[in-house]
């Protein structure tokens, strides 16, 4: 009965055809997320006194915070990985500061 089959493979397009949105649903908010993190650890740096903040370049992809820049101090960098690390969705968080 081909037109069973007919109506089997419109079945199964459409099938993939929801996956595929429901993938671009998770990477949307996965994208959202991350953004949302990046800007909630910019904030933190900013709020943090005795850290020149704006040498920092914040990064998120998928959880993880990169953190790259140049700061006065060591004392300055770990301060930066401490307050990424304490923002709500970080996974975990890679720090290439440099000290000038």
């Amino acid at each position: 009965d081909s037109a069973a089959a007919g109506a089997q493979k419109t079945d199964n397009a459409m099938d993939k055809a929801g996956d595929k949105t429901r993938d671009a649903a998770a990477t949307t908010r996965i994208a959202a997320s991350d953004t949302a993190i990046t800007t909630k650890v910019k904030a933190g740096l900013i709020k943090e006194p005795d850290l020149e903040s704006l040498g920092i370049h914040v990064e998120t992809e998928k959880g993880v915070v990169m953190l790259s820049g140049f700061v006065n101090s060591k004392a300055e960098a770990d301060k930066a990985v401490k307050v990424a690390k304490g923002v709500d969705g970080v996974a975990s968080v890679k720090s290439a500061i440099k000290v000038k």
